[in-house]
């Protein structure tokens, strides 16, 4: 008996979760691709920047959902390769790979740049004896000037990534975020007349999206 391919469930699976139909290929995941990613996640706090950044990039609202789309089903795939293979594919070779030790850990600090933030790299930290990522996430490039980072009114979105926030208003408590690409900071910072206020600043990818901030403190 002549079994329809529609309902045969041992068809393959490609790596970034799609099943083979005979049509075209789908066309490579690229550095474009990964930095609409980056915005989706951006987005929930900051539409307008993310709006601007979108069509910079000449994509449409929904190339930033397919390219989303995409990298989810690569990551949630079984047969899915590690991160840092997943990362070399899309980004190609690092334009950076730097020893750092954090504590007692030795590891590896990958850093590749991306054209929507030319002052930032896209880091991924990894053991120097190789294993999963530990940490990916935007940081300053080497060379860049940090910004100033003085008063709250200097915390803007965008403006800072999380190291930055955390060295201007030592000491900081990090918060845990509400996603894996998401960090907070509890800090503590004076405002422009010299008031000190509390404040959380939460980040997405490494990069401030926004800040509850408290009354002057009293």
């Amino acid at each position: 008996m002549h079994r329809s391919p529609l309902h045969d469930t041992h068809r393959p699976v490609r790596d970034d979760g799609s099943v083979p139909t005979g049509r075209r290929p789908a066309a490579p995941f690229t550095p474009r691709d990964f930095q609409l990613v980056l915005l989706r996640r951006m987005a929930d706090f900051n539409p307008g920047p993310v709006e601007d950044a979108r069509r910079e990039l000449g994509a449409s609202p929904a190339d930033l959902r397919e390219a989303n789309r995409r990298w989810q089903a690569m990551v949630r795939s079984p047969r899915s390769r590690p991160a840092l293979s997943r990362y070399r594919s899309v980004l190609g070779e690092p334009e950076s790979r730097t020893p750092r030790r954090i504590g007692d850990l030795d590891c590896e600090a990958w850093q590749w740049p991306l054209p929507l933030w030319p002052d930032l790299r896209f880091e991924v930290l990894t053991p120097a004896a190789g294993g999963a990522v530990w940490n990916e996430w935007l940081v300053r490039a080497p060379g860049a000037a940090p910004p100033p980072l003085r008063t709250v009114e200097d915390l803007t979105p965008w403006s800072c990534t999380v190291d930055e926030a955390a060295r201007a208003f030592a000491p900081a408590r990090p918060l845990e975020g509400t996603a894996p690409t998401r960090w907070g900071l509890a800090l503590t910072a004076p405002d422009a007349r010299g008031e000190l206020r509390d404040v959380v600043a939460e980040f997405t990818w490494g990069l401030l999206q926004r800040t509850a901030v408290s009354e002057p403190r009293r």
